[in-house]
Parts: C-alpha cells; sequence; structure tokens
C-alpha cells in the first residue's frame, strides 16, 4: 500500500469492524492514517465507496482529503462522500425538506437583524459589534449543547432579555423559512429521532463513517453520528483529546473519554511518534499537558532529534520583547512566511503590530485584531482631551459628563455649544450640582497642561473613570478587569509621546497602515504570520514565537475552574506543537504597568529536570 507506515498507523489502518478510536498527537500523521484507512476498506474488505462517510471540520480540510484519497484511488475516489459535519446534514436535511441552497441564512443578514433588535428593544451596550457577537455565539452554544432555555443564564445580557432575542430571532427564522447552521445539526437529531424509516435508508447508504478532529465535536454532532452508525457501530474516530480547544463552541474532551464506557468493544489506537516536532518541543508540551488530569495517558516520541530547538528570555516590559522578536526575525535564516507569532488572546497583538508597520515588515494575521483605539474607553478619552483643548460641542459633553457619575441631565445642555457659566446656570437653585460643574471646568484645565499618559492617569484617579469603570462592569454583569484592560492598554500607549497631537497623529497613521495591510498582506506569500493559539490550531511553522508566557495571559486570567484551566493547558500545548525547527518563548516582568508573574507552564515544563 505504498508508504511504510509505523506500527500504530498500520494498527489503526487495518482494524476490522466496528468502533475504533485513534488517538493521534500533533505531526502523528493522521492525514495519512485516515487516507490509507479508507483504501483499505476498499481494495482489502471489498467496501463499496459509495458506502462510506468522512467527516471533518473544515471545508478545506474535507478538500484536502479528497484531494490526498484521490491521489492514490482515482476512479473509486468520487463515490466516497467527504464532507463538513454541516454539508454532510444539510445533505440529509435537503432530501427530507428539499431545502435549498438559499434556506439558509447569510451571515450579514443574521448580523443586520441582530443590530436592527438591539435598536428596537433598546438594549444598553457601548460595543454594538461585540455585544451583537456575543448574543450570536450564546444561541449558537443553546442550541448546539440542547440547553434548556429555562435553566440558560446569559453572560452578555439580563436572562429575560437573552429569552426574548432568542425567541425573536427563532420567530424571524420561521417567517422567512430559513435554517442557521446550527439548525442543521437540530433538525437532523430531531429528523433521526422521529422518522426511524429515514434513520434507515441513511444507515444502509453510509456503513463506515470516518471522523477527523474528533475532539472537537460537541454533543449534538455526537448524538447523530451515534444513530447514524448503529448496527454495526463501524466508527473510525481520529482526534487527540490534548487539543480539544473549543469549550466555548461546546466541543467537550469528555466526549472522547467517555467513550470507551459507551463502546465495550471500542478498541483504542495510540499513534506515538511525532514527526513534526524536534524531541525538545515534545519533551516540554508532554511534561506541561501531563499536569492534566482528564485525560488518556501517553506517551509521544519524536522522529526528529536537534540541539537547542527551544529558547526562553525573560524581559521587564512587551516594548523590549518586541524588539528583541524583531532581531530575531530580521537575522534569522527561516523565511518569514515559515514563521508564526502566537498569542493567547489577539488584543495582545497591537503593540507588535505597530512595530512591523513602522519597520515595514509583511505580515498577515489569522484573526481581525480589534482596534484598540476605536473601543468607547478610548473614545471617551478622547472626548476629555477634546474638551482640554478647547472642544466646546454638546456631543463631546454628553459623552463623558457622567463618567464618572455627577447627575448631570442631558437637558441642561440646551445649545449645540457648551458653555460653563451658561451650563452652571441651569443648577443655579442646586450648588452641589453647580460644584460638580465647577470640579469638571477645574478637571480640563489640569488635563490640558499634562503629557498624554500623565493625562490618562488623572481622568482615571482624580477624575474618577476608574470608578466609574467598576459601576459599569457591575451593572453590565462583566468583569471589570476586561475593561481596566483595555484602560491601562490604553494609557500604556501613550507612554513616550510629548503632546497630544502627537498621540492622535500615531493613531490615525496606525489605523491607516493597518487598513492597508490588510487589503496588502492577506495574500502575501512572504510574510509573518500572526495567530492566536485557537486560530493556530492545524497549521505548523518552522519557526514559532510564543509571546508573553505570564500568569494572567497564558493561563488567561478568566480560567478559574479546573475545566477552564486545563483547557488553557491544552491551548498552549497546542501552541508549543506548532513548531516544525525552533520554538522561542518570551515573557515580561511588566505587563501594562503592573508587575506579573512568569506563567506556571513554564515551572511545569522545566519539573522533571531540576
Amino acid at each position: 500500500m505504498g508508504q511504510k507506515l509505523n506500527e500504530g498507523q498500520l494498527q489503526a489502518v487495518c482494524h476490522g469492524d466496528g468502533p475504533v478510536m485513534v488517538l493521534a498527537g500533533p505531526g502523528s500523521g493522521k492525514t495519512t492514517v485516515i487516507t490509507r484507512r479508507i483504501e483499505y476498506l476498499i481494495r482489502k474488505r471489498g467496501v463499496d465507496p459509495s458506502h462510506i462517510l468522512v467527516i471533518t471540520f473544515t471545508k478545506a480540510a474535507a478538500g484536502e482529503m479528497k484531494q490526498r484519497f484521490l491521489g492514490r484511488m482515482p476512479r473509486e475516489g468520487g463515490a466516497v462522500t467527504f464532507g463538513t459535519f454541516h454539508a454532510v446534514f444539510f445533505m440529509i436535511l435537503k432530501h427530507a425538506y428539499h431545502f435549498q441552497g438559499d434556506s439558509v441564512i447569510k451571515e450579514e443578514e443574521k448580523l443586520r437583524w441582530m443590530r436592527e433588535t438591539v435598536h428596537s428593544m433598546r438594549l444598553d451596550c457601548e460595543d454594538e459589534n461585540e455585544f451583537v457577537q456575543n448574543i450570536l455565539g450564546e444561541i449558537s452554544l443553546v442550541k448546539n449543547t440542547g440547553i434548556d432555555l429555562s435553566h440558560y443564564y446569559s453572560i452578555s445580557c439580563g436572562r429575560e432579555v437573552f429569552l426574548q432575542v432568542y425567541r425573536e430571532y427563532q420567530n424571524f427564522l420561521k417567517k422567512y423559512r430559513k435554517i442557521d447552521f446550527d439548525d442543521m445539526l437540530v433538525y437532523t437529531y430531531e429528523l433521526f429521532s422521529q422518522r426511524e424509516d429515514i434513520l434507515s435508508a441513511w444507515r444502509k447508504k453510509y456503513q463506515y463513517i470516518l471522523i477527523d478532529e474528533f475532539q472537537d465535536v460537541n454533543q449534538l454532532q455526537y448524538d447523530i453520528v451515534r444513530m447514524l452508525a448503529q448496527p454495526g457501530n463501524n466508527l473510525f474516530v481520529v482526534g487527540d483529546d490534548d487539543q480539544s480547544i473549543y469549550r466555548f463552541r461546546g466541543a467537550r474532551p469528555e466526549i472522547m473519554l467517555h467513550m470507551p464506557e459507551q463502546y465495550r468493544n471500542l478498541s483504542i489506537v495510540k499513534l506515538k511518534v511525532n514527526y513534526r516536532c524536534p524531541s525538545q518541543v515534545v519533551e516540554i508540551a508532554s511534561r506541561i499537558i501531563d499536569n492534566n488530569k482528564e485525560r488518556f495517558e501517553k506517551e509521544i516520541c519524536a522522529s526528529k532529534i536537534k540541539e537547542n530547538a527551544v529558547t526562553f528570555e525573560l524581559f521587564d516590559r512587551v516594548g523590549q520583547e518586541n524588539e528583541k522578536l524583531l532581531q530575531r526575525l530580521r537575522t534569522q535564516n527561516i523565511p518569514l512566511n515559515k514563521t508564526a507569532v502566537l498569542f493567547r488572546t489577539n488584543l495582545q497583538a497591537r503593540p507588535l503590530m505597530e512595530k512591523l508597520l513602522e519597520y515595514n515588515i509583511p505580515f498577515t494575521a489569522k484573526d481581525k485584531v480589534p482596534n484598540l483605539y476605536e473601543h468607547w474607553i478610548a473614545k471617551d478619552m478622547y472626548a476629555y482631551i477634546r474638551i482640554a483643548q478647547g472642544s466646546r460641542r454638546r456631543r463631546d459633553f454628553l459623552m463623558i459628563m457622567n463618567r464618572p457619575k455627577r447627575y448631570l441631565s442631558r437637558e441642561s445642555l440646551t445649545d449645540e455649544t457648551v458653555a460653563f457659566d451658561v451650563w452652571q446656570n441651569f443648577y443655579s437653585e442646586q450648588s452641589w450640582m453647580m460644584d460638580r460643574i465647577d470640579k469638571l471646568w477645574q478637571d480640563i484645565n489640569t488635563i490640558k497642561s499634562l503629557r498624554p499618559f500623565a493625562a490618562l492617569n488623572y481622568i482615571r484617579k482624580a477624575v474618577g473613570y476608574d470608578d466609574f469603570l467598576r459601576e459599569y462592569a457591575e451593572y453590565r454583569n462583566i468583569r471589570e478587569d476586561e475593561l481596566f484592560g483595555v484602560m491601562e492598554e490604553l494609557q500604556e500607549s501613550t507612554r513616550g509621546f510629548v503632546s497630544f497631537q502627537d498621540w492622535f497623529l500615531h493613531i490615525e497613521k496606525y489605523k491607516r497602515e493597518t487598513e492597508q495591510m490588510w487589503e496588502k498582506n492577506q495574500e502575501n506569500k512572504d510574510a509573518l504570520t500572526l495567530a492566536t493559539f485557537h486560530s493556530a490550531k492545524g497549521l505548523e511553522f518552522d519557526c514559532v514565537h510564543i509571546v508573553e508566557v505570564n500568569e494572567g495571559i497564558t493561563p488567561y486570567k478568566k480560567a478559574s475552574l479546573l475545566p477552564e484551566m486545563e483547557e488553557e493547558r491544552r491551548m498552549f500545548y497546542v501552541a508549543l506543537t506548532r513548531a516544525r525547527e525552533e520554538l522561542h518563548l518570551y515573557a515580561v516582568k511588566y505587563y501594562n504597568n503592573h508587575e506579573t508573574e512568569l506563567s506556571r507552564f513554564l515551572y511545569e515544563a522545566r519539573k522533571k529536570e531540576e
């Protein structure tokens, strides 16, 4: 059968009938195993190619798998079904309900409807885009996990508000006879549960089911596949519980971990050889992931031995870390297009992006990096500064006059141009309110004379903007450290600017250059890759740089429960194992002006060497 397989690969490929789980770690040749398994079923077991279903998670992976297989069996390959979960389930629904391509709601339609709903319900949110995305994400999670709506508590808004939005969204879909991607799963599950005849027909059609990236399945996908696979249960699932990092989408490593209980005759095959990473990377990654309790035990060995494949450096601040990184990029022998810089969150990318733009180093970003300077907190700061510079526009005052709470009413500003004495006269019978306007006047005069860094510090501490952020976080039921993170990063970005004018020019330049970068570099074949741990999954690079390996960043500060911490460890494991030749780790002593500790993962990596 061509290229020689190792012992584990051969065992997986030549498995007989019944369920099998292939534990395939990073770089263990899982695509080879799946394509060779299909070939084995057709050539050696005489299985009709049209009875084989191969499910992947992305369209690109399905396409690549199909091409790999057609390269080996061009004649029979066309009869095998390759597709994503959604494509396969939609095909089933088309047969049952005669859905067409235009039955699926487009992303922009969904966003437009949600924005209109936010406006019509007068929902209070500072960042509409973020709010809309969060609500849609929660609707998706509810559908995928089958949570009872009456027991679901939204993290984006009040429980009753979420219930109303959810029901109106469902009514909207029903009215226009549309379904979304999550409905494809829900409807297929309902169809199979209610129509034994239809389920039976599909069971006859697909007698052998192979699933790639099995660690990413959610409960609903798994339940449908289990129904479809009966009675033969010829399920061939390939995955790595250590790379399950989509908890927010409903994926749980527990699904893999509990599979042996559901299938008593389940065969488990472990692919133990990592062909991608140097031995040093494999050893470090294994030591770290061993600290997770909820996982299958594994012993991974590397096929590549390379000295000094891993480096670690500690810097005072992010600026110095970025300088060192840029120096490495300019002097390394590995081309930029085979190099990646990985971050735990996309917010970390901005300081490095500014440096890359400054030095004209081409880069492509796997994630849309939010523009810090367009955040509503930044816009509040600009309003304070504009007023300090002489703006008397009513809209500037409306933005900040109750940030912090001064209990000033919109009606007190009657004209488009604000005059402080006229404003005070409005409250002539309430001396305490006149005092508040007077205090604002004094604060504005102080801000005028300060440099940007000191000005933002003054607005936060002396004016009381930090108090407003605390109140806002409590009112919106969000973590205050998220808001303070934005505020601190914004303040840090002003460091080194002598005047407001210089800082504003820098912001405009950054916005302009970032937009140009998106147009120019996304297709640039010679560009450096910037990616979060999540979006780097499935990719590999000769050289990988992981920045800010610090507590509160990786692992992320939100992870407080054990399952969340284990997911953080899996994410870091995924990031480490993207490296084919070199891995460079960086940490800082101060992040956004706060002293910070080294990540616990670094200590876990060293533990057995000491």
